[in-house]
């Protein structure tokens, strides 16, 4: 089958071009497959993070013809016109907010013109997390001309029949994130990151935003501290208020509880922060799914995630790893204080040692094609 992705991919960074760059290393085993990605993903105007572009030598690169220009529609029909010359038979896109949806709605009308190719859209959400006006209707414009659709939590599925009720859904838990790396030793780990060997530590990673409920983490961080000699490190770049938790670490006094690497992650120390972890933490005030289950899965991390979204499809309480109510720093406290007063880790890391091949990446791909030659 002849295929093209349209995606964020290498160079630019982030979970969405990692999880582009792992599908197109598994389609292209069986499928003629190429990518284009962004030359412009996001205006700089409205990028909150510090540089849009991968950094370091360890990247797993791919071949990505960058043409792709967010906010000209020039060039959206630009793309159009090539695809609908190159003819794929299917045209695959990562969907994560409206605000692509124009762009990618543009693009799939005219290259569906050619009468060969079919649209598939990976979801990672049809609602965003941060709603905006006019998020539905740029939304149902793009997926118009979509034939086929795979989510990638209950959830997603839930939103996207409220939208599309007679739409062609498929539902394939998210992959393991694994062009992270094997595993090092906690001690390596700890070294690494300057950490001390002997501490407990937990880790929050990734990009901080609102929804992510790092200051519900750092309220059971506040009730920790007289129970539990606990540390949590927070790995990632802030994409909202900094002041506001810099406010609240210092109104609670938790600066000798932390360790914080507020920087973007380089994809080449990503393991050092989960195999130097006892545990990752996801406060999550809401959720579709999220790729931090998938890396901690890879490294055989347990995780405490709130009951959003579907973070309790691939977290199974009480097995590898525990589900409490949401914004609840009290449950939160209690779940971290249980880990470590009944020992979890090592019953965890076994049960997720039994659970990791189930998402593959083979059997995404497989779902996939499986799938489109099904309909």
């Amino acid at each position: 089958m002849k295929i093209t992705i349209l995606s964020a991919a290498y160079p630019l960074r982030g979970g969405i071009s990692h999880f582009v760059g792992l599908l197109y290393k598994e389609l292209s085993i069986n499928h003629d497959v190429n990518v284009i990605t962004f030359k412009r993903q996001y205006p700089s105007l409205f990028f909150p993070g510090k540089s849009q572009l991968e950094s370091g030598n360890t990247v797993e690169k791919i071949p990505a013809e960058i043409l792709l220009d967010s906010i000209n529609p020039f060039n959206w029909v630009k793309v159009g016109k090539k695809i609908q010359k190159d003819a794929p038979d299917l045209l695959i896109y990562k969907y994560w907010m409206p605000f692509f949806a124009p762009c990618f709605g543009t693009i799939s009308k005219i290259a569906k013109k050619n009468g060969k190719t079919k649209i598939l859209t990976i979801c990672d959400n049809v609602i965003p997390h941060e709603k905006k006006r006019g998020d539905k209707a740029m939304t149902k414009y793009f997926f118009r001309f979509a034939d086929y659709f795979v989510v990638l939590s209950k959830s997603v599925q839930d939103d996207l029949v409220k939208i599309k009720p007679k739409a062609k859904i498929k539902f394939l838990s998210h992959p393991v994130y694994s062009n992270f790396g094997k595993p090092v030793s906690k001690t390596d780990a700890r070294k690494f990151l300057g950490l001390p060997e002997d501490e407990k530590l937990i880790l929050f990673f990734g990009f901080i935003r609102e929804y992510k409920g790092l200051d519900i983490l750092l309220e059971a961080m506040n009730i920790l501290k007289e129970k539990l000699n606990v540390k949590l490190v927070v790995a990632g770049e802030y994409y909202s208020n900094e002041e506001k938790y810099k406010e609240i670490i210092q109104k609670l006094d938790l600066k000798n509880q932390l360790y914080l690497f507020t920087d973007f992650i380089p994809t080449s120390e990503v393991k050092y922060y989960f195999s130097a972890a006892d545990c990752v933490i996801l406060p999550y005030r809401d959720a579709t799914q999220s790729g931090i289950v998938q890396i901690a899965m890879n490294f055989h991390k347990p995780v405490i995630a709130t009951n959003v979204g579907g973070l309790a499809e691939v977290i199974n309480d009480n097995q590898t790893g525990f589900i409490i109510e949401k914004e609840n720093p009290e449950a939160l406290a209690e779940a971290i204080e249980k880990f470590y007063v009944e020992n979890k880790e090592s019953q965890f890391i076994y049960s997720i040692s039994n659970e990791v091949n189930k998402y593959s990446w083979t059997n995404f791909v497989a779902g996939i094609i499986g799938m489109v030659n099904d309909i």
